[in-house]
């Protein structure tokens, strides 16, 4: 059974549309073919909240118009979750979005990216600068790698935006956790570097703790997954599987719900 309104997978830092790649994989592709009307979000791979939540704006208002829909189902992974959680609050979009679904969001925010903000000064610019130039030739409109750093710096127990959510909206929230730095080649290294800084479970970019907002349900699926492996990317091909059914499981609980 489709979901009575279109699905919006928002991607978060770094991953973005472009060309051929896509920010969730074969993600969208699994949930169009069980039915489901699905987009993914345009919006920059390093842009900051502010600007990020505008462009997500613009382009939900086109998907409702041309889709002759309500409101949109938000599907929200890591930073995309406080994208569209400022859209809602701050660019009055609380009467376009049924649901808001977010995946390893840190919402307290990341004690990696409070570490890498405050670095030296001139190693975090010149960091940023390249990150930038490479990210407006990969499509972005306006970069800005050091302030999304900063944005992102973690907090004792606040979430990082102070932002609410109107309770008509559905909001619910699912981790990822990683056990060891072998769980994923590609997280490795950062997995290291944040075991190390949250002294906590994570998936190797968030700690569990920073992803919990509204019904938190716990972890996407059993066993180890990655920050990347969420959505999609360098997937064995039972977790792969297990991934994909998750995903269609959370839809079809949506569409039950009316949603």
């Amino acid at each position: 059974m489709p979901t009575k309104y279109p699905i919006i997978l928002v991607h978060g830092i770094a991953i973005k549309e472009f060309k051929v790649v896509k920010s969730f994989g074969r993600i969208g592709k699994k949930l169009e073919e069980a039915g489901h009307c699905v987009y993914a979000s345009d919006t920059d791979g390093f842009g900051t909240i502010e600007h990020n939540a505008e462009q997500l704006k613009a382009q939900i208002e086109r998907i409702l118009e041309k889709e002759h829909a309500e409101k949109v189902n938000i599907l929200a992974h890591s930073k995309g979750g406080l994208d569209s959680k400022y859209m809602i609050s701050r660019l009055g979009m609380e009467d376009r979005v049924a649901s808001l679904t977010t995946l390893s969001t840190p919402h307290r925010g990341s004690k990696l990216a409070t570490w890498i903000f405050h670095m030296p000064r001139w190693i975090s610019k010149f960091i940023a600068f390249w990150v930038n130039l490479w990210y407006r030739i990969f499509g972005d409109r306006k970069p800005d790698a050091l302030t999304v750093c900063k944005q992102l710096q973690a907090t004792p127990n606040d979430d990082i935006d102070g932002l609410t959510v109107p309770d008509s909206i559905f909001c619910q929230s699912f981790s990822g956790t990683m056990n060891r730095s072998r769980d994923d080649f590609l997280m490795s290294i950062p997995f290291l570097f944040t075991r190390r800084l949250e002294k906590a479970p994570s998936d190797g970019l968030v700690a569990v703790e920073s992803t919990k907002f509204g019904n938190y349900r716990g972890d996407c699926i059993e066993g180890p997954l990655s920050h990347t492996e969420m959505v999609g990317y360098a997937l064995r091909k039972k977790k792969r599987e297990r991934v994909y059914a998750f995903y269609l499981d959370l839809a079809e609980q949506l569409a039950q719900m009316g949603l």
